[in-house]
């Protein structure tokens, strides 16, 4: 994903996070041996979001595959490790994927999945 794509793709997720009432806590965490879109919290829950902007949502899923969740594990235990206010939470990893509503419209459908992978 283009950085820029990126970008707009993670602002929609972290906004569409927000109404979904989570506090945002951090964006682009590079720890460890990856990086963290977003880091963000719900009641005793810190979820470690991963965003993909694809035209299918086949696409997104076969992008979090053994090696990128190998590499979110690392990031999210290094970010726990120098943040030591969240070691009461319960932790989870989430997946939102964006997508075209129709394959064509520009429109994108938002798609949250919780607990992806462990």
């Amino acid at each position: 994903m283009s950085t820029e794509k990126g970008r707009a793709g993670e602002s929609r997720a972290a906004r569409y996070l927000k109404r979904k009432g989570y506090q945002i806590i951090d964006r682009n965490v590079r720890a460890g041996r990856g990086e963290l879109d977003i880091v963000a919290q719900k009641d005793d829950v810190l979820a470690f979001v991963e965003v993909k902007a694809y035209q299918k949502r086949e696409q997104g899923l076969l992008a979090v595959h053994e090696n990128k969740c190998e590499r979110l594990r690392s990031a999210a235990n290094a970010y726990l490790g120098m943040h030591h206010e969240f070691s009461g939470l319960q932790c989870r990893f989430d997946l939102i994927i964006l997508t075209p509503r129709d394959g064509i419209n520009p429109f994108l459908k938002t798609e949250h999945l919780l607990d992806v992978f462990r």
